[in-house]
């Protein structure tokens, strides 16, 4: 095997969950390689850089080797080599203890959930539903 498309390479180096996600991922320029943004079905050899953007943390890996076929999370490390400097970990850690466990974030589109509707009942009309 002398290439291999970039999203699938992604999802077989569980970088992502699932190969639409890595797909996504590709088409909103989360993906780069050598430094350029690439497509989805961009191919990719061994010795490439890519750059994958993940929330705050932006990785640095190199292509160690090609697949085709998802492998085990242990295997990983064999397909590429990660070099991403520990600051950038370090700043995703302070990031992500920033965040209040167990915070609600507001949803402002579609209808409200079950739990919603029923703490806005009760906020409007008390304890006692009587309407």
């Amino acid at each position: 095997m002398e290439c291999v498309r970039l999203d699938k390479w992604l999802w077989c180096t569980r970088n992502f969950k699932t190969r639409s996600l890595a797909t996504d991922a590709c088409k909103r320029s989360w993906i780069t390689v050598n430094d350029m943004v690439s497509k989805p079905s961009r191919e990719i050899r061994v010795g490439d850089l890519l750059g994958i953007r993940k929330g705050p943390i932006k990785q640095k890996v190199r292509v160690l080797q090609l697949l085709d076929k998802r492998v085990s999370a242990s295997k990983v490390c064999e397909f590429m080599e990660d070099l991403t400097p520990d600051a950038e970990y370090e700043r995703a850690k302070i990031h992500f203890s920033k965040v209040k466990v167990g915070q609600i974030l507001s949803t402002t589109k579609g209808r409200p959930s079950k739990k919603q509707r029923r703490d806005l009942e009760e906020f409007l009309f008390g304890k006692n539903k009587e309407f």
